[in-house]
């Protein structure tokens, strides 16, 4: 991101394309035609040449991985690397964060060390609920891009434990295969799950897809396969990712559908992704 105080020392960049976020709110992408020590002036697909203050900028962000389509400039998938929570072959780049939030009560910061390997870090802060114990998490994770944009893998784990409770490590070791690009893919994982040093014996199995639907738009399903008690049972979601400005808004309904089920439920699911600068 390229703050004020360096407005008036650069040179125009009439190629790259930048976000312009003033500070009344507002948001514009396009590109930079003319910038001097007052004035700078942006390029937009829809609404020509835009002029701005420098005084009334609040940031100027460079954009990369931008797509322009139908005279619309296509803005990057905020996240990537996932669905709603699973997880596909493709990984953070280099400096690349960000934080999700689902239900108030999720909360995860991840960051790409290298372009394979991210890490992140979460919680839920039941703490703040008169002292009760709170689940914490570490989920580090390499992806290994075997054909550039149209097939990648990615393993993973995810190490949790309780914090104000006698409780051993617990969490997931998995691998995911993903084809496609990070626009339009298809992924097929499995995760064994453990606590301490026991583990389950069937994994979990995971069908998630994701299709673009829009300059500001994506199709998300993520559906399980869950064996518990000797009874398999299945997960199913289906919902979407709208990009307001930076954000990602991610929105489902999930279904259950286990034996001696007699009771049609669907079950909500609202999250954010917000990118970090680090």
């Amino acid at each position: 991101m390229t703050r004020l105080s360096s407005y008036g020392q650069e040179s125009p960049d009439t190629t790259s394309i930048y976000r312009i976020e003033t500070k009344d709110g507002n948001s514009y992408v396009g590109t930079i035609i003319k910038e001097d020590a007052n004035i700078l002036t942006i390029k937009t697909e829809k609404l020509g040449e835009l002029s701005f203050q420098l005084e009334d900028i609040k940031s100027k962000t460079e954009i990369s991985d931008v797509k322009k389509k139908g005279g619309e400039y296509w803005l990057p998938n905020p996240q990537s690397s996932r669905y709603f929570w699973a997880p596909n072959g493709y990984g953070l780049k280099k400096n690349e964060g960000w934080y999700q939030n689902i239900w108030i009560f999720y909360n995860q910061l991840s960051y790409g060390f290298t372009d394979n390997f991210s890490c992140g870090v979460g919680l839920v802060p039941l703490f703040l609920f008169g002292g009760t114990a709170t689940p914490v998490w570490i989920v580090p994770k390499f992806s290994i891009p075997v054909s550039k944009d149209k097939f990648n893998i990615g393993a993973g784990t995810l190490l949790a434990t309780v914090i104000g409770e006698e409780t051993e490590i617990f969490g997931l070791l998995y691998g995911t295969a993903t084809l496609g690009s990070r626009d339009k893919n298809f992924s097929f994982g499995m995760a064994y799950g453990f606590y301490g040093d026991e583990w389950a014996d069937v994994p979990v199995f995971n069908l998630s897809g994701m299709v673009r639907t829009g300059s500001r738009g994506y199709f998300i399903t993520e559906n399980y396969v869950i064996t518990a008690m000797d009874e398999v049972g299945i997960l199913l979601s289906a919902g979407g990712r709208s990009i307001l400005r930076n954000i990602g808004l991610d929105y489902s309904l999930w279904i259950p559908l286990f034996p001696e089920m007699d009771t049609f439920i669907a079950m909500p699911f609202l999250g954010i992704t917000v990118p970090v600068n680090f």
